[in-house]
């Protein structure tokens, strides 16, 4: 039987809204696999420990208050500084265009913004996780 995927939703920072994280973790674990859904205002710092106990495979982070420039490195950076190597991470939200090539350039797998339909997203993991 083969491991189901483990993806871990986070909302880091200070934004309020998480109606698009919600429906994507509804959305992913439809689609098999297991989500664990972190909750608002979530710290790099809570992140990185919960998907290190938790033992994800994904870690999903979503902004929309305009902070993922700071908010997601901080996530990569701290996963590395733990010696975690991995963990997908990929980015969600609205994020500009223009800020997408840093974030890849930082860790960030891939970056999926609002409309993007869930089974696109999970191809997508299914595609890129090693178990």
């Amino acid at each position: 039987m083969e491991k189901r995927i483990k993806v871990l939703m986070a909302k880091p920072g200070l934004d309020g809204h998480d109606r698009g994280a919600k429906v994507l973790a509804l959305g992913l674990r439809d689609e098999g696999m297991e989500v664990i859904y972190t909750g608002l205002r979530q710290a790099p710092e809570k992140i990185v420990e919960a998907a290190i106990q938790e033992d994800v495979n994904v870690i999903g982070l979503s902004c929309l208050s305009g902070a993922h420039k700071y908010l997601f490195p901080e996530v990569t950076r701290l996963l590395k500084e733990r010696g975690v190597d991995d963990v997908l991470v990929l980015g969600g939200g609205i994020i500009p265009a223009e800020d997408i090539s840093f974030l890849k350039e930082n860790g960030i797998n891939e970056v999926f913004g609002p409309g993007t339909p869930i089974k696109k997203i999970a191809e997508h993991i299914r595609q890129n996780v090693t178990h």
